[in-house]
């Protein structure tokens, strides 16, 4: 065993022996690694150790002197492996003991549990000051000062158990020898007062209380803390709640739960909270009761006047302890004989806050179901009522001030570490994959953690991976031990009991929701009613709200209300489901494209209110809000009713279209397409929607082959209008790798299946996209003509979004024509019309353009194109990051920042590596190079400029190729 120490003297020790450390500067070096054992240490903060501002100019190689010398007599200790070199400095391995690690371990454990024996064990390390032998400098004295400070605190921890277990007399004779090295302490000083008054030396503790107060006013000008105040007056009115035999006080908190875990936000902000009542809620199961009692014995010491418990079963309507019962029960605690119990419930609280009144006291309730059950047992004075509920218990807040604390799931590390800490390190490392699927099965709901970890306990040879495949088939009927009437579903079933009919039916049937959230609309038509008040279902903590209107399930709770939805429910339910959904999609697609009207969907139950007003900006806000629910909803529709699965993707294009949430596009469209074979018609528009998101995340030879399969299915169907969109793809896939002539060919094609087929706004859109690629091949003078017809059908047809596209083009085809004004006219224009739309994805495009016209005029540019970065961000298109980032780098460049022009171009580097694209590739390689020239580094300057030549030559750009020839 590898032991290492610097609480005394530093040393270490191996399997050979102790190792020999000659010089005071070894010790000081393995020292401060030990203290950082795991860590890779900088050479520069060795040095700061060793000589503090002012080192040698050979101290570097004076300290691999030092570590060669310190490896030597590691290995001579046996230990030859454990000190490595880790650019950029040395690091000790985690793997060796070292006693201030541990003293440190001892220390948190003795708090966490209220062990005096583990604080005694924690101190008994210390074998005199920490690195006695080894003046340290810079940092390490900092390090030297907490190490100090911790064994300090210990001491005053230790003194916390004696004096509360009654060792008075030791106390007084050992406070004042601490106190003589520490005189302001207060913390000192209060035990100190205590054990004075507990031998009846009364006055002495008023002069110890009298010297503190003098001290603290002459040095800082300011009195004692609360704590020692509230003493001092209480050893004025000889308090009897101080005498030793406050033994005699309740102490009724239950033991704590084992192997509790995490909550240490919850907990330091409950040891912060200020108020005479503190509320502890959450959903059933997610350990409020545990953090309750963890956080109550923690600070039992603070209460000498007694801690009641009282468990008031709120959550049971029959058993449920009224204010009145809870308060007998309380006074019987406190010593007051059955007979002399008041029958009124008023007479009954006044002798409560009676017999507290001067005592400091710490009362829990526990399970609490109504405010009015718990008002009567708030105590006043300096006393704290901790009150656990699965209800909000608001009403409480109207009368007292109260620090609220909500408990949600435990984090997924938290989850793992509980599990960890009940089957044990050789359990969970044996199958680690399947144990952090346990937790995430869980859903980091600490009642469902416990019951898992415990039916593994019952059978040790149960491999983990059997449990998570039961769960994963039915997780409420497995997560239950036998004998153990509490099982997640039974606790959920009691959570649920409270509720009246109409609550109980929201509950279940909002539970058939698939995706992550549900709003208050959705609700209203799962429930059949015209508005739906879900305040009981969050005041019970049974769903939560998070956003405005908006709810989520816990996992389990979710599952449980699914499972309560009886069989015959279940169809008209998910029926209902679908309408709404149906529904909502083609309101919002009749205000934000109503030329997509493929699809009018027929409901089977009357269509309730349109959850949003017919304004196209509200529409998509409440789409954008719905968009992690559409692929699960699109999902479940492809499993239930595949036609409304295919004519939700349909309606939703023109919310992609928008927002360009492509991304998420692509899955939607695949799940669409499974559902829409068998029907020509339905497949070739799923296979022509997948095109496009393909195409608009820059798969572009998957938009080839899924356009080619949507050609198939629309020329089965007897379709010429789809044909021609489906040529119109085609198109843009080909031009946008660079295969100029097959795109010209497929957009001709294109514009005359429109023309045959009598659709204006097929025929005007492939005009538009035709005279894009015009302008791609560098021939904007031929896009002219195809953009203005274009343009005017738009116009005619009232077709907002595609006129502002089209403007955009036009801009690009005057920009490309040196006619900067007529650009930024039309480019303008275009910005206006795509914002008042909300269309983000071409707002996108038009600021890039607006940015480009500027590069050859001003430097004005880059705002504009950090509007675009943005949006792209927004967005998740790393394509367009990566475009974006290399246009304000060339932007940066041309103004003469040099280091705004290399931050901007290395991040575009490093985007355009995930989405590879060959031309843009060599834009980036082209600005690189007149970078790297610009900072006089002509080698890289070639460099990138060969490889912008070879990019530019794969892809048939000759021009630009001859370009940047010119420059190399």
């Amino acid at each position: 065993m590898a032991r290492f120490g610097v609480l005394g003297p530093v040393g270490a020790e191996g399997p050979a022996g102790p190792a020999a450390l000659t010089g005071a500067r070894q010790r000081a070096v393995l020292g401060v690694l030990a203290l950082h054992a795991g860590q890779v240490l900088p050479f520069t903060r060795l040095v700061d150790v060793l000589w503090g501002e002012d080192p040698p100019r050979t101290a570097v190689k004076t300290l691999h002197s030092h570590v060669a010398r310190i490896r030597q007599a590691l290995a001579a200790s046996g230990l030859p492996d454990v000190l490595h070199t880790r650019e950029p400095g040395y690091l000790l391995d985690a793997s060796v003991e070292v006693d201030a690690h541990r003293f440190e371990e001892l220390l948190a454990a003795g708090r966490r549990e209220r062990r005096a024996d583990k604080v005694r064990a924690a101190l008994a390390l210390w074998r005199g000051d920490a690195f006695a032998d080894v003046p340290l400098t810079g940092w390490g004295e900092r390090e030297v000062e907490r190490l100090h400070g911790l064994r300090r605190a210990a001491v005053e921890e230790l003194w916390e158990h004696a004096v509360r277990d009654g060792e008075h007399e030791a106390a007084v004779v050992e406070l004042p020898r601490l106190l003589a090295e520490d005189p302001l302490n207060e913390r000192l000083t209060r035990l100190h007062m205590l054990a004075l008054h507990r031998c009846g030396r009364h006055t002495d503790a008023l002069d110890s209380f009298q010297r503190l107060r003098e001290r603290l006013a002459d040095e800082f000008g300011v009195d004692p803390g609360p704590e020692v105040v509230e003493l001092h007056t209480a050893i004025l009115r000889r308090d009897t709640a101080l005498d030793p035999a406050a033994a005699s006080a309740p102490a009724q908190l239950p033991a704590t739960v084992g192997h509790f875990t995490g909550r240490a936000d919850v907990l330091a902000e409950l040891d912060a909270a200020d108020v005479p009542v503190v509320v502890v809620s959450g959903p059933a199961g997610m350990g409020k009761t545990s953090l309750a009692v963890e956080w109550a014995h923690r600070v039992a010491h603070r209460f000498p006047g007694g801690r009641l418990f009282l468990d008031l079963r709120g959550h049971d309507p029959e058993r449920a302890l009224t204010g009145a019962q809870a308060l007998a029960h309380v006074l019987r605690a406190l010593d007051v004989p059955e007979d002399r119990v008041p029958a009124d419930e008023e007479e009954r609280a006044a002798l409560y806050r009676t017999l507290l009144h001067g005592r400091r006291c710490l009362v829990v309730l526990d399970d609490a179901g109504r405010a009015e059950d718990v008002l009567p047992l708030v105590p006043g004075g300096s006393s704290l009522l901790v009150v656990t509920s699965r209800r909000s218990l608001a009403a409480l807040a109207a009368r007292h001030a109260i620090h609220a604390v909500v408990l949600d799931s435990l984090t997924t590390e938290d989850s793992k570490a509980l599990l960890l800490k009940v089957l044990g390190r050789g359990r969970v490392d044996a199958e680690p994959d399947a144990t952090a699927e346990l937790a995430r099965l869980c859903g980091g709901m600490p009642l469902a953690l416990r019951i898992a970890a415990a039916k593994l306990l019952g059978t040790p040879t149960r491999p983990v991976a059997t449990l998570v495949a039961e769960l994963r088939a039915a997780r409420l009927d497995h997560l239950a031990v036998d004998g153990d009437s509490r099982t997640v579903e039974t606790v959920l079933a009691s959570a649920c009991a409270p509720l009246d009919a109409t609550s109980a039916r929201l509950f279940r049937r909002s539970g058939i929701a698939p995706g992550p959230t549900f709003s208050t609309a959705l609700a209203a038509a799962l429930s059949d009613v015209d508005t739906t008040d879900l305040d009981r279902l969050t005041a019970a903590h049974l769903v939560t709200e998070v956003a405005p209107d908006r709810f989520r399930f816990h996992d389990l709770v979710g599952e449980y209300a699914r499972k309560r939805l009886a069989d015959d429910d279940e169809p008209e339910v998910a029926a209902r489901l679908l309408d709404w959904y149906l529904f909502v999609a083609h309101a919002a697609n009749e205000l934000v494209n109503p030329d997509r009207d493929l699809v009018k969907p027929t409901l089977r139950f009357p269509p309730p209110a349109a959850p949003f007003a017919p304004d196209r900006h509200e529409a998509l806000a409440f789409l954008e809000a719905e968009r992690d629910n559409l692929l699960p909803v699109v999902r479940f529709a492809r499993d239930r009713d595949p036609t409304a699965a295919w004519q939700l993707t349909y309606l939703l294009t023109s919310f992609a279209e928008a927002t360009g949430h492509w991304h998420d596009r692509v899955e939607l469209c695949r799940v669409a397409v499974e559902a829409a074979a068998g029907d020509p018609r339905a497949e070739a528009e799923m296979w022509r929607a997948l095109g496009v998101a393909h195409f608009m995340t820059r798969r572009l030879d998957a938009a080839i082959e899924a356009n080619h399969r949507a050609l198939t299915a629309v020329r089965a169907a007897g379709d010429l209008a789809g044909e021609g969109h489906v040529h119109n793809n085609l198109a843009n896939a080909h031009a946008e790798l660079r295969r100029f002539d097959d795109a010209v060919a497929a957009h001709h094609r294109a514009v005359d299946c429109c023309t045959r087929a009598g659709s204006r706004l097929g025929t005007a859109l492939s005009q538009r996209n035709l005279g894009h690629t015009h302008i791609r091949m560098g021939r904007p003078e031929a896009a002219l003509a195809p953009l203005r017809s274009a343009l005017a059908a738009f116009r005619e047809l009232g077709n907002a979004r595609l006129e502002a596209g089209t403007l955009d083009t036009l801009g690009e085809a005057h920009l490309a024509l040196d006619d900067a004004e007529a650009a930024l006219r039309d480019l303008g224009h275009a910005l206006r019309l795509s914002r008042d739309i909300g269309d983000r994805w071409l707002e996108w495009e038009v600021l890039v353009d607006i940015g480009r016209a500027h590069l050859g005029r001003d430097h004005h540019g880059v705002p504009f194109f950090a509007q675009a970065l943005e949006i792209s961000r927004e967005v998740d298109d790393r394509h367009g990051v990566a475009t974006v980032l290399d246009l304000l780098g060339r932007a940066h460049l041309r103004a003469g920042d040099l280091a705004a022009a290399e931050d901007a171009l290395t991040l575009a580097a490093a985007e355009r590596s995930r989405v590879p694209d060959a031309f843009e590739e060599a834009n980036l390689e082209r600005d690189l190079g007149d970078l790297a020239r610009r900072r006089d580094r002509p080698a890289d300057a070639r460099d990138h400029w060969d490889r912008a030549i070879r990019l530019y030559q794969r892809v048939g750009a000759t021009a630009e190729a001859a370009e940047v020839r010119a420059r190399a």
